[in-house]
């Protein structure tokens, strides 16, 4: 609801939401596939753009000289029984289901041993020919490899069917794995509205073709539904048969790109367990009380004539054939880029009542928030307009906000010390003429985020020393005067960084896919996340923070502990904990052992004397030359845990081998194993994680 002290209102924050409720998309990622939600564009790489331009002027040419090959508006699908026998129909057809008998909750296919699996109890009732299927809505029959299409080959799959009750939605029959998980990776035929919606889908709803028809089906009546497709990829090549003519159809999507299989080569999950399935399916609306009977699955497009052998169309067909092969397999190893891309309709945007997305209040138009900055009347009402509206000089947010958090990545703390919010119940600015000066100085600067880093660490309040003065006042109050340099805690990234950078691993290569450096064993399994968790071998291992894979339901626990969040929800400013556990990760993860040893054999091959490689790791690790009395304890730290690796040497090798990076030949493992835990005891100093 709307607040007397607040000037934004409920209006304001749904006609700000209306540019981004414009966007072609589903929001939601693909859990059982590696497909990059769309919408995209394909990344060409070194040559590919040529060749699928090549490609596509091929295939393009070959349909010029089929124009005349066209699709006929009646079929005729004979029973199960006549469609297997040969001559009956022009082609056999892969599977062929009656539905006549079940046996161990098996129903026999009469052209392969592939039988239907009735899962959770489908019926067999009376239905058009013999028996028939009778569905509850959250059961279903699998037809194990009896209908596996990629979106280059042409199939039709025909069945009856009948609706005994209205529903929303339906689904008839699918190849795919779930609808809102996968994207609905695969085929399928729902009923929307009662009306027959087919579609072939890499990811909805940006890489996919669907048509709907435009009348339900009857109610209480069987009717024989057929669905063709003469491997296209455009929405034109699909078909909606019932009762053997050809349905009036809308195209609901025509923008296929890429496969429609599972693929074990793109890291898909459960790529053997995705059969065409009758019925139902995982996480969405099943055919409930309805009815199927007489399936069959052909390898053909069954509304296309069929080509003899001697026809002159049949090599035109074969090489069309190829050629979309050649192209499907191209553009299958072609990257994705997401992109955002507005629908050509604008979507309605709602003022939903206490925020409850089925209370719908007033409608919205794209607008920005008044009592900020005003939405000039030139500017276009979507995303490019609001990049406009956020950058123009006059909009008072922006640039010190932008200003407020560089500020805050050197400082420790912004002029604003809610970088989140510098509404009325945020903080006030400690210096607002300096936040007022910076803002303007970037903002005719270009808005170089490089020169304003550069600015602030070249400043005199920057370059200042870190250690408080004798004034008295406490340590809060002088950081807010800047009275001292900054002294505040590394981020989780920083510190792991660091520790790379120290010992020499740190891989300083940029860009590329995510990697999995050390984490504990199990987690992903624990959380329940259906993955398990593949640790990176070399580079993989090495690389900065800013790369670890991320998955938010199990974060990497290291970043966790100190004080990274779980990325669920968006957070400007990180809360700042000191913890036991902090300690024990700096002395136990085999990401710092390992740094530590590193660096320990690289200094013994360095120095003859111990005490002169503690001295040179205290200084790569802390920026600082050890005191007499620090030199002394550390050495004494050395000999203990030397004496013990010599009377142990097990130990020792346990301490050498843990990390991926080999240990160094012909060294002294005892002397290695020891310096290695003094190193590790320096990255427990607070200096290690502290900047001053």
């Amino acid at each position: 609801h709307d607040h007397k002290y607040d000037p934004i209102l409920q209006t304001d924050y749904y006609s700000l939401s209306a540019f981004f409720n414009n966007i072609d998309e589903s929001g939601l990622y693909s859990h059982f596939t590696r497909a990059v939600p769309t919408p995209t564009l394909l990344l060409y790489q070194d040559g590919q753009k040529e060749r699928h331009e090549e490609l596509k002027r091929a295939i393009a040419g070959m349909e010029k000289r089929l124009v005349s090959w066209k699709p006929v508006d009646e079929i005729e699908v004979p029973p199960v029984a006549e469609a297997t026998q040969t001559g009956r129909m022009p082609v056999l057809p892969l599977a062929a289901f009656p539905f006549d008998e079940l046996e161990k909750n098996k129903s026999p296919n009469l052209v392969s041993t592939n039988a239907a699996e009735f899962r959770d109890s489908p019926q067999l009732v009376s239905g058009r020919q013999g028996q028939a299927v009778q569905f509850s809505g959250d059961n279903e029959v699998v037809c194990r490899n009896s209908g596996t299409f990629t979106r280059t080959d042409e199939f039709s799959i025909a069945l009856w069917l009948k609706r005994t009750e209205e529903q929303e939605r339906a689904v008839i029959l699918h190849h795919s794995r779930a609808w809102s998980d996968s994207g609905s990776r695969g085929y399928e035929l729902v009923l929307d509205q009662g009306r027959p919606f087919f579609a072939l889908i890499h990811f909805w709803p940006g890489n996919a073709i669907a048509i709907r028809g435009r009348d339900p089906l009857p109610l209480n009546e069987w009717v024989q539904v057929t669905l063709t497709y003469d491997g296209s990829s455009r929405a034109s090549g699909l078909g909606i048969f019932v009762n053997g003519r050809r349905v009036g159809t809308d195209s609901v999507r025509d923008h296929l790109f890429k496969d429609i299989l599972h693929r074990k080569e793109w890291g898909d999950s459960d790529v053997g367990n995705i059969h065409l399935t009758l019925g139902g399916r995982f996480r969405d609306s099943g055919f409930r009380n309805g009815l199927i009977d007489e399936l069959l699955v052909f390898d053909r497009d069954l509304s296309r004539p069929l080509a003899a052998e001697n026809d002159p169309v049949a090599p035109v067909l074969d090489e069309l054939k190829s050629l979309r092969r050649q192209e499907n397999e191209l553009v299958n190893d072609i990257r994705e880029i997401m992109v955002m891309e507005e629908l050509p309709e604008r979507r309605t945007t709602y003022l939903l009542k206490r925020g409850a997305y089925d209370l719908r209040g007033e409608t919205v138009e794209p607008d920005t928030p008044a009592g900020i900055f005003p939405f000039a009347p030139d500017l276009p009402r979507n995303r490019l307009g609001l990049a406009h509206w956020l950058t123009d000089r006059e909009n008072p947010l922006t640039a010190r906000v932008v200003v407020n958090r560089a500020w805050k990545q050197h400082f420790g703390r912004g002029l604003v010390a809610t970088l989140e919010d510098f509404g009325s119940q945020g903080a006030q600015p400690t210096h607002p003429a300096l936040l007022d000066w910076l803002a303007g100085w970037f903002m005719d600067n270009g808005w170089d985020l490089k020169a304003l880093h550069r600015l602030i660490a070249t400043s005199a309040a920057y370059r200042q020393s870190s250690r408080p003065g004798s004034s008295g006042l406490d340590g809060e109050t002088l950081a807010e005067l800047l009275a001292h340099g900054p002294r505040h805690r590394l981020s989780a990234e920083q510190i792991r960084d660091q520790a790379l950078a120290a010992s020499g691993l740190l891989v300083p290569k940029l860009g590329g896919p995510s990697v999995k450096p050390y984490q504990p064993a199990g987690l992903w399994e624990e959380s329940g996340t259906g993955k398990s968790y593949r640790q990176d071998k070399g580079e993989g291992l090495h690389r900065r923070s800013l790369y670890t894979f991320w998955r938010r339901t199990a974060p990497p626990p290291t970043m966790l502990t100190f004080d990274a969040t779980s990325r669920e929800v968006c957070t400007a400013r990180r809360e700042t904990t000191a913890t036991p556990l902090q300690s024990l990760v700096l002395m136990n993860d085999p990401q710092f052992l390992e740094a530590s040893r590193v660096l320990a054999t690289r200094l013994l091959q360095e120095h003859q004397e111990p005490a002169r490689a503690i001295e040179a790791g205290f200084a790569t690790l802390l920026s600082r030359q050890p005191a007499d009395r620090e030199t002394a304890a550390l050495l004494r730290l050395y000999e203990d845990q030397l004496a013990g690796f010599a009377a142990q040497p097990e130990l020792a090798a346990k301490v050498l081998a843990i990390g991926d990076q080999p240990a160094p030949e012909g060294m002294s493992k005892p002397a290695a194993a020891a310096l290695t835990l003094v190193l590790n005891t320096v990255m427990n100093y607070d200096e290690f994680v502290m900047k001053r």
